[in-house]
């Protein structure tokens, strides 16, 4: 072990603002608390951090890979984090400096813990270790980052439609953004940010907030250079009491030729394979639905040209069917084109379900799918259904008497197992 002089250096893990949109998934992943926030940035605490890594497969931009080469006496504090619009230069050092060993959790411990047989394991592991942290091997090369807080792209709203009946709770829109000739590539699984117009309680201007794409890479129409999204106009909180989503509202209300201020694309991992004969099992509930819309409208385009000949097989989850995205669409695809499993947990006189209901009775046609190494999953939708999928394809696995643990293992290495939850 290193021993700390004044010539010590350390590499200190910082967030870039510039990048980051605030999505508070590195706090959340974080083990041991050292990531937090204000109004302004999210930080890492140098006194807490080991450089486990947890957060970083997880950060939907990139931000949060960032490390700079300090005095271990001078590290910069959670207060000048909290301050920075932009990260600082790099400093000088001294010709003596000797670069400290990195920390370590514990000796022997694990980054990323692997579940066993248990549930109280399987709901105790991080949620990154749920899914893989590189993407199926033939999928195509993302661009991340080409519009940052700097470099800002504006789009302009060539279509904005609500999915859902008037009479409905749910208030879902499509909304469509085209880019004229500003280069926005996209691929289906990546996601944009925009900013609402606006500051906050404090005079800030509001932070950018992200949204899954909804169409395939070339476009919502074909071959145009424009992109949507599916958004949720928010209302209520999660406990139910009152509240206007600030970003949701405003992009629910916008007109045809408004315009939006985009930064993007992010993403690097939750991307569909990119072979003819490849299977994709997409399981989601409400606007979850966008990158599964991506992926399905990408394949139903290749099997016109007879470019795509792989299954598809989804897993859908609403109250009703009133308050599922795209429903009408989904119910006309062709049934030899894609599998649709509907899980309602609020239909008239029926019995609740939800998607890992289906997925249990449909084990036997899951389990061949998995068993098929051109398979890739997919998961959507918000944080709590993880622990219910993650269940019910243990016991998919299971009841075939392989052992989840190795066969989960196997999913995440290989890039065929990916969940994007919120």
């Amino acid at each position: 072990m290193t021993v700390e002089t004044a010539s010590t250096v350390m590499k200190q893990h910082l967030i870039d603002p510039e990048i980051c949109i605030r999505c508070n998934t590195c706090e959340e992943t974080c083990p041991i608390d050292a990531i937090t926030h204000d109004s302004n940035n999210y930080v890492v605490d140098p006194e807490i951090c080991n450089s486990c890594m947890a957060c970083v497969p997880p950060c939907p931009t990139g931000a949060i890979d960032n490390w700079l080469q300090v005095l271990s006496t001078e590290a910069y504090s959670l207060e000048d984090q909290f301050s920075w619009e932009e990260l600082p230069a790099p400093k000088e050092l001294p010709a003596d400096a000797v670069l400290q060993d990195a920390p370590v959790a514990e000796a022997g411990a694990e980054a990323f813990p692997v579940a066993d047989d248990s549930q109280s394991e399987l709901e105790n592991t991080p949620f990154t270790s749920a899914g893989a942290s590189i993407p199926p091997w033939s999928a195509a090369h993302p661009y991340v980052n080409l519009y940052t807080h700097k470099n800002v792209a504006t789009a302009t709203v060539v279509g904005n439609y609500r999915l859902t009946d008037e009479n409905c709770d749910n208030d879902i829109h499509h909304i469509v953004l085209d880019f004229g000739t500003l280069p926005f590539p996209v691929l289906e699984g990546q996601s944009i940010a925009i900013f609402p117009p606006g500051t906050d309680a404090a005079g800030r201007p509001y932070h950018a907030r992200q949204y899954s794409i909804a169409s395939p890479r070339d476009g919502e129409r074909p071959n145009y250079n424009n992109l949507s999204l599916t958004v949720k106009r928010v209302t209520t909180d999660f406990d139910g009491n009152p509240v206007r989503g600030v970003c949701s509202n405003y992009l629910c209300d916008l007109k045809k030729n408004d315009t939006v201020k985009v930064i993007g694309p992010f993403g690097n991992t939750f991307l569909m394979p990119n072979l003819p004969h490849s299977n994709i099992i997409m399981i989601c509930t409400g606007t979850g639905s966008a990158p599964m819309r991506a992926m399905t409208e990408r394949c139903r385009r290749l099997t016109k040209d007879k470019a795509f000949n792989g299954k598809l097989m989804l897993f859908f989850g609403a109250r009703t069917e009133h308050e599922l995205p795209y429903f009408g669409p989904l119910m006309n695809l062709p049934k030899d084109f894609i599998d649709i499993n509907l899980a309602l947990s609020r239909a008239p006189d029926k019995p609740k379900r939800y998607v890992q209901d289906l997925i249990r009775e449909r084990a036997a046609d899951v389990r061949a799918l998995l068993k098929d190494e051109n398979t890739t999953i997919y998961v959507c939708g918000l944080k709590g259904m993880e622990t219910g999928v993650l269940e019910a394809l243990k016991f998919v696995v299971e009841s075939d008497g392989q052992q989840w643990p190795e066969v989960h293992a196997q999913l995440k290495a290989q890039g065929r197992l990916h969940f994007e939850t919120y």
